[in-house]
């Protein structure tokens, strides 16, 4: 099935990922000037092809470089249709069938939590969901900041693991509480947070004078897809009454799924959680949902500004229904629409089968590199990451030299430039930990195959077998 847009091909199917360009010869191509005439429609006609030719094609079924890809055709429907209407979600007279669409979505997702109740909204990406659930925690624990400000509070405490999402650090410096204030826990060989250094952490904060309040664990992490132990961390902070939010940006999917439901035991315990449904269930960029156990209205007396242009008091239906005083945005993109198409169309049993495709593919793909010369896993695969080094014919053997893992680390982004550049596929590098350099796959496109498996080891094995 392909998608067709003024003789555009939106399809999967696309001979390549990338027809890259340096910047220079790029904006060369475009012709980006900006005049003070306008340009004909065959010029813009052009210029839309052009804008699609060489961009990166992240719904083929071999762009492995980020935590979403692929692509939902009844998604996308949702996305073009919410983009006609041209509407804010913050008031019922705006939004009407949005603002009873978000409020049927964001219930099913609080039950799949395992909550009998909660309250929720969507947001534009899990690092803003993540941001919200440190302010919404931060609240909870000294109301008075909304107005009293910072002078208002103690040195406060921010728990996390050393591989959480960066939004975490990003959260704690943009809500005045420093990044000095975060303190990362160790983790395990899988990634996982250590429970008993989260005890350790907890008490060094207090003794130097800081004041816990929150821990962010992570339900898949960025690199690795690591789970971390939720029902150990949640009688952590019951026990030091601390708010406990679950980033499942990535991971919060397999609540669909019966089989693999066991990663995120006791998420339903947390306070919060965020949920990025545009990462495995492909909604398209962006679809955020973060949700609060909370029923007391939190999230309203947490950020509203009671603005008499928006939410007047004297309205002839239920206020309740203008749900924008909730968030701290004004303007709010409909999010719900694509999500709930989808949803309607393929059904829960759709998205299950969606994710355990996905987790089937990643074995595949890691049992496929145990039997390849030259490849090796960082670690087995838990989630969707897969995480492997390939070693070229001339480092074999050299494991032991002064200057073995200084080359090593070049290997990565050198096939990672040749493949750009030849445009037939995408995959991801970092170290972590001390770990040179190595790839990393993500495995949750529909459109993926145990063919594009091969490919994709085939390709790094040709990019890279002379280096």
């Amino acid at each position: 099935m392909l998608l067709r847009l003024s003789g555009i091909c939106l399809g999967c199917t696309l001979e390549w990922v990338c027809d890259w360009h340096d910047p220079e010869q790029l904006e060369e191509l475009l012709d980006l000037e900006l005049r003070d005439s306008g340009e004909s429609h065959d010029q813009l006609l052009s210029r839309v092809r052009d804008v699609a030719k060489y961009s990166v094609k992240t719904n083929h079924p071999r762009f492995f470089n980020q935590l979403f890809s692929g692509l939902d055709y009844h998604a996308l429907a949702g996305r073009l249709l919410s983009e006609t209407l041209n509407t804010s979600q913050f008031t019922y007279e705006m939004a009407p069938v949005f603002v009873l669409m978000e409020h049927v979505v964001l219930t099913k997702l609080i039950s799949m939590v395992g909550w009998p109740s909660g309250d929720g909204l969507f947001c534009p990406g899990g690092s803003m969901s993540n941001m919200v659930a440190m302010n919404v925690a931060r609240y909870h624990a000294f109301p008075q900041v909304k107005q009293q400000g910072l002078w208002a509070l103690p040195r406060l405490a921010v728990f996390t693991s050393q591989e959480c999402h960066y939004s975490v650090m990003k959260a704690a410096a943009f809500l005045g509480i420093g990044t000095d204030n975060v303190f990362h826990v160790k983790t395990d060989q899988s990634g996982s947070m250590d429970p008993q250094d989260l005890e350790v952490k907890i008490m060094l904060a207090r003794s130097q004078g800081a004041v816990p309040f929150i821990v962010s664990a992570t339900s898949g992490t960025t690199i690795r897809g690591a789970f971390d132990p939720l029902e150990t961390i949640a009688d952590i902070c019951e026990k030091h009454c601390l708010w406990m939010h679950v980033d499942a940006a990535l991971g919060g999917s397999v609540l669909f799924s019966k089989k693999h439901k066991h990663l995120v035991k006791g998420i339903e315990r947390a306070n919060s959680v965020t949920w990025n449904q545009h990462k495995m269930l492909t909604t398209g960029l962006q679809c955020s949902a973060f949700l609060v156990r909370d029923t007391a209205n939190l999230l309203q007396k947490c950020h509203c500004a009671s603005a008499t242009y928006l939410f007047q008091k004297d309205k002839f239906y239920d206020m309740s229904l203008d749900t924008g005083d909730k968030t701290i945005q004004c303007s709010r993109k409909v999010d719900c629409l694509k999500l709930w198409l989808m949803w309607k169309a393929v059904g829960t049993k759709g998205l299950a089968e969606r994710v355990e495709r996905a987790l089937s593919l990643t074995r595949f793909l890691a049992e496929a590199i145990k039997k390849r010369e030259g490849f090796q896993l960082l670690s087995e695969p838990t989630f969707v990451n897969t995480c492997f080094w390939y070693i070229p014919p001339s480092l074999r053997g050299k494991e032991n030299s002064d200057d073995y893992q200084d080359r090593l680390s070049k290997v990565a982004p050198a096939i990672k430039e040749k493949m750009v550049k030849e445009g037939t596929m995408m995959v991801g590098y970092q170290p972590l930990n001390g770990q040179v350099n190595f790839f990393r796959m993500i495995v949750v496109s529909p459109q993926t195959s145990q063919r594009d498996m091969d490919f994709c080891l085939d390709e790094i094995e040709r990019l890279g077998k002379d280096l």
